[in-house]
């Protein structure tokens, strides 16, 4: 697999050097100070290209743009209201755009309203690390006594709501405030940062959505990018829900295999693919990940590796983000089954037989902790990170060698 690295542009504490240092090929990245539903003009592609393959004095830094993550998609696309048909004509020509410069990969996700979801970003590990959590507690605190949702007690068993009075009773103002701001933080390095009051109002939004019409939507927009995809050459790629369930009443259409099948079976077109996120996918314990890296490794256009430690087996869990190696997917056996997916590439000779795939977060470990980098995007830990699935890659190609 092809080895990236995630870089938010010139604001990231986290430099294109130090991912050239870390081992990365390739960087992922994105025009984050675009509001969502505007065009990504070349310009300002080139002057992002630009920014990865140069170091401030001019010098080379021998690494290209290659992988989008994300063009984003509107709520007004998710909902079909408002000018989501004007919307659907700029993502197209943004998408134009890209591949005018040279960029085929491009992730995105379809996620209602707020994106990856976790209730604390710098929760203390065991070894003196951080992690991110997600908190089934402490997100139903949020849901219910924070943001009072209507509705929000009917979305948890009688435990958790015993257990979330009682720990937002003890929660002091600021534990309340860093709360509510964990929760939604939404993408990462995006231009939008919603309030309360925001996200109440998008909830309001989705009140006659529920996940048969929200997978409508998703489908109707592949049919109208697919054919866009496959005159560009390019890879659209779609992000799991995460985590792979609803929240705030919010229907969820990218959470398990199923839903990935029933996407692909009504669009068949090889442009149309799938970000497989270990991580994303891994809270659920009903995900087989390897076996969907089976069905469908051929429309894999991108890999996220990451692990996560689950709370109980049940849908919806805790889980806290372990370090790659360690967690409950069996990260061997996953990567294992993307190379196999390359070499059977490889034997029908496709163009994109190497699959780009990045360490997906990891901990905040020795300098991270005063970095002040993105959560969940620090610079030792991914280093970390990469070594060692960059270990697992050359072990499972030697066996297969030698076999």
């Amino acid at each position: 697999m092809r080895q990236t690295w995630r870089w938010f542009g010139p604001v990231d504490k986290v430099t294109v050097a130090d991912a050239r240092q870390a081992g990365a090929e390739g960087i992922v990245t994105a025009l984050h100070h675009v509001p969502t539903g505007a065009v990504w003009t070349v310009q300002d592609i080139k002057e992002r290209q630009r920014e990865v393959a140069s170091h401030a004095d001019g010098t080379p830094t021998g690494l290209a743009w290659e992988v989008v993550e994300s063009l984003p998609v509107s709520e007004a696309i998710k909902t079909q209201s408002g000018d989501w048909r004007g919307d659907l004509e700029r993502y197209a020509e943004s998408l134009g755009n890209l591949a005018a410069c040279g960029i085929h990969t491009v992730c995105y996700n379809f996620m209602p309203v707020l994106d990856w979801t976790r209730t604390d970003l710098a929760a203390p590990t065991e070894k003196g690390g951080r992690a991110m959590v997600f908190d089934l507690i402490d997100f139903a605190a949020f849901d219910m006594h924070i943001l009072r949702r209507a509705g929000a007690r009917a979305d948890f068993p009688d435990t958790v709501i015993a257990a979330a009075a009682d720990r937002f009773t003890r929660m002091g103002a600021a534990r309340q405030q860093a709360l509510a701001a964990n929760v939604t933080a939404g993408l990462p390095g995006a231009a939008e940062h919603w309030s309360l009051e925001d996200v109440r109002s998008r909830l309001a939004d989705y009140r006659d959505i529920d996940a048969a019409r929200l997978r409508e939507h998703h489908v109707a927009f592949l049919k109208t990018m697919a054919p866009v995809a496959e005159e560009l050459g390019i890879r659209l790629c779609c992000h799991p829900d995460d985590p792979p369930w609803p929240l705030l009443g919010l229907p969820r259409v990218w959470s398990t295999a199923d839903d990935v099948r029933h996407a692909f079976e009504a669009v068949p077109s090889p442009a149309v693919g799938l970000t497989l996120c270990t991580g994303s996918f891994g809270a659920r314990a009903d995900n087989d990940i390897v076996a969907m890296v089976r069905e469908f490794g051929p429309r894999i256009h991108f890999v996220h590796l990451r692990n996560v430690t689950r709370g109980a087996d049940t849908v919806p869990c805790s889980f806290v983000e372990d370090e790659h190696l360690a967690g409950h997917t069996d990260m061997v056996a996953v990567v294992d089954a993307l190379l196999a997916e390359e070499r059977r590439r490889a034997t029908e000779g496709r163009a994109d037989r190497q699959i780009p795939m990045r360490p997906d977060h990891g901990h905040d470990i020795l300098d991270d902790v005063t970095r002040g980098a993105q959560p969940g995007y620090p610079a030792i830990g991914r280093l970390k990170g990469l070594a060692e699935l960059r270990g697992v890659m050359a072990a499972l190609e030697a066996r297969h060698a030698a076999a």
